[in-house]
């Protein structure tokens, strides 16, 4: 599902070179729930984003879903992201004008807006957010946001979510909420790439990677 062959990235600031990745070699198989690890700053949110397609490696080669990535235009890339992948971010960015159904649907791919709302509509009963269809976000908890994220990201049938510290504006019981979703998706034939810096989120997955300083360490099996 996911091959990162030597990738580095550098930002160029005022102050000098920043290297947020340094030859990173991973692979995600179809179907794996990963963990990624590591302090403040490591470099694994800008994985997630090339990853996503959001951000390009200053050099390597990254393969998502049998596409590569690195030799794709922009518009390709971001088709592949509307088909195959769904982003689950720390902050949920729903839209505060939109009914919780519509800011699920606004995701969705164009061509089939019944079946989209149907979708949708099942996946926010599933969640147990089937009261909140018409609600706004202004009126959701913290943690119903979050289910409405990912609900939003699932309803195209992504074959990978990429999950950006979910839980980290939660609290445990929201937190395990959410992860629960996420593993549910695992389940089913998912594959989950997860940023956390919670012990009990990275517990969820089949295995962890750690990265320091945006290098690569050694990956651990979970349970």
């Amino acid at each position: 599902m996911i091959h990162l062959e030597q990738v580095s990235k550098t930002y160029r600031t005022a102050d000098g070179p920043v290297h947020a990745l340094s030859d990173v070699t991973l692979d995600l198989a179809p179907g794996e729930f990963v963990a990624v690890r590591g302090p403040s700053g490591c470099g694994k949110s800008t994985l997630l984003l090339i990853v996503g397609g959001l951000a390009r490696p200053s050099s390597g080669r990254v393969v998502v879903a049998g596409a590569d990535l690195t030799a794709m235009s922009p518009a390709a890339r971001a088709g592949l992201r509307a088909r195959r992948i769904g982003f689950v971010l720390q902050t949920f960015h729903l839209l505060p004008y939109l009914t919780v159904l519509d800011n699920v649907l606004a995701a969705a791919l164009p061509g089939q807006p019944q079946a989209a709302r149907r979708r949708a509509t099942e996946l926010l009963e599933r969640f147990q957010l089937g009261p909140r269809l018409r609600h706004r976000p202004g009126q959701l908890s913290t943690g119903e946001c979050q289910r409405v994220a990912v609900a939003r990201a699932m309803i195209n049938g992504p074959a990978l979510i990429l999950a950006d510290e979910p839980t980290g504006n939660l609290d445990h019981d929201s937190s395990v909420a959410v992860l629960e979703l996420l593993a549910g998706f695992h389940r089913d034939g998912g594959s989950v790439l997860l940023v956390t810096h919670q012990d009990f989120a990275a517990g969820y997955a089949q295995r962890t990677v750690s990265l320091r300083a945006g290098f690569l360490e050694k990956a651990l099996a979970v349970g």
